[in-house]
C-alpha cells in the first residue's frame, strides 16, 4: 500500500519506483481538459538552440563566458553577450547603466559578471541562485534587467530546462503578482518592446529624440546580428504547442512525454478552483480551520503520488509551481516536497537547487546579492 503525504506534519514523499508504465487515461479524475497529443508535447528544443547557434559570436573572452557559466550553472545565449557589446558602445564606463537615463533599465544578474562588479563585493560567497531573484521568480526565470523599483519590474531569460538555452525573455512585476509576460526570444526584442511602450508615454521632445536614436541603434544591431524583434517568434509559437499547462504564472510548462503518452497528468482542479482552495487555506480564521481547509489539497497531493509512481512527473511539477506562485508561506513546506522531487525526476537538478535556496530565503527585499 502506498504511503500518503500528511498535510499537517508534512511527512516525506516516497520516492517512486516507476514499475508501472500504465497510461492514466483510465483514471476517473476530473481534469483541466484533454491532454495534448504526444507529438505536441515531446520536448525537443534543439531547433531554437540551433537557430541561436548560427549567430555571429560576440567578442567576449572565453574565460569570462566560463565564469558566468560556473557561477550560474547556465549556458548563456549569444544575444546576452551581443547586447552587452551594444551597451558598451552606448556607455563605455558603466555599460550596465547604458539604458538607465533613457529607459530606466539597468543590466543586472549575469551582466554583473561581465561588468566585473562581482569582483568588488564584500561577501566572499554571494549566492547567485538568489542574485536578483524576485519573490515570484520560479527557477526557470533568470533576471537580467531591472526597472521600476516601485513595481519591481524586471526582465529575465525563461528556460524549460537548465541544460538548454532560454526559450524566451519574459517580464514580471513582483509587486503586482506572479504573471510572466513573454517579450520576445532575445533581449534585443524585449528591450525594443519596452522602448515602444515607453515612446507612447513620453511627451518631452528631448526624451522622444533620445528614444528614437536608441531605437535605431537597436534595429541596426539586431538586423546585423540576425535577431528577430518580434514579440512572438516562430520558435515561441512552436513551444506553445509543447506546453502541457499554463500554470498560475502563465508562461507554461514543458515536460517530456514518451511514446505511451506518459509524462504529464492533469490536476483534478481547474486554475480557478485551485486558487479557491488556496484562498480558503490562507484566509482561515485559525489553525484548526486551516487544517480542515487543507483537506482538498491533501487529496490532490495523493493523486500526485500516484502520478509519480506511474512516471507522470508533470502533475507534481504543475502543482508545486502553482502553490509557489500563489505566494503564501503556508504552502512553502508543500512546495519544498513537490518541486525538488519533480525537478530531480525530470533531470532538471539545478532547478531543484534553486528552489531550495529560494524557499530558504524567500524575501520581498533585497534581491541584489552583491549589495551586502
Amino acid at each position: 500500500m502506498k504511503s500518503l503525504f500528511c498535510f499537517s506534519c508534512f511527512a516525506r514523499f516516497p520516492f517512486p519506483t516507476c514499475v508501472s508504465r500504465r497510461i492514466c487515461s483510465q483514471s476517473n479524475m476530473a481534469g483541466r481538459g484533454k491532454r495534448r497529443s504526444k507529438l505536441d508535447q515531446c520536448v525537443h528544443l534543439s531547433e531554437s538552440a540551433e537557430k541561436k547557434g548560427k549567430q555571429q559570436k560576440a567578442d567576449v573572452p572565453e574565460d569570462v563566458r566560463e565564469e558566468v557559466e560556473r557561477l550560474y550553472g547556465f549556458v548563456m545565449p549569444e544575444d546576452f553577450y551581443h547586447f552587452w557589446q551594444l551597451c558598451q558602445e552606448l556607455e563605455s564606463k558603466k555599460s550596465y547603466e547604458a539604458l538607465l537615463s533613457s529607459l530606466g533599465l539597468q543590466l543586472v544578474g549575469p551582466f554583473d559578471i561581465l561588468s566585473r562588479r562581482h569582483k568588488n563585493v564584500k561577501s566572499p560567497q554571494p549566492n547567485y541562485h538568489l542574485h536578483w531573484r524576485y519573490f515570484y521568480d520560479p527557477p526557470e526565470f533568470q533576471t537580467i534587467v531591472t526597472g521600476d523599483s516601485r513595481t519591481q519590474y524586471h526582465m529575465g531569460y525563461f528556460r524549460d530546462s537548465p541544460q538548454e538555452l532560454p526559450v524566451f525573455v519574459g517580464a514580471n512585476e513582483a509587486k503586482k503578482g506572479c504573471t510572466i509576460t513573454p517579450m520576445g526570444d532575445n533581449i534585443f526584442a524585449a528591450v525594443k518592446l519596452f522602448l515602444a511602450r515607453r515612446m507612447k508615454e513620453v511627451t518631452d521632445k528631448k526624451q522622444i529624440n533620445a528614444l528614437k536614436i536608441l531605437d535605431e541603434k537597436l534595429d541596426t544591431a539586431a538586423e546585423r546580428l540576425g535577431y528577430s524583434l518580434e514579440q512572438k517568434t516562430i520558435s515561441m509559437k512552436k513551444r506553445d504547442k509543447k506546453v502541457v499547462t499554463k500554470t498560475f504564472h502563465g508562461a507554461g510548462l514543458v515536460v517530456p512525454v514518451d511514446e505511451n503518452d506518459v509524462g504529464y497528468r492533469e490536476l483534478p482542479e481547474t486554475d480557478a478552483s485551485l486558487k479557491k482552495i488556496c484562498k480558503s487555506i490562507v484566509e482561515a480564521p485559525n489553525d484548526d480551520e486551516r487544517v480542515k481547509a487543507f483537506a482538498p489539497l491533501q487529496e490532490i497531493i495523493t493523486y500526485v503520488q500516484f502520478a509519480n509512481d506511474e512516471c507522470d512527473y508533470g502533475m507534481g511539477y504543475e502543482l508545486g509551481i502553482d502553490l509557489f506562485c500563489y505566494g503564501s508561506h503556508y504552502f512553502h513546506k508543500v512546495v519544498r516536497q513537490l518541486l525538488p522531487l519533480a525537478y530531480n525526476l525530470l533531470k532538471r537538478n539545478l532547478f531543484a537547487e534553486i528552489i531550495e535556496a529560494h524557499l530558504d530565503n524567500r524575501n520581498k527585499d533585497p534581491v541584489d546579492q552583491l549589495a551586502t
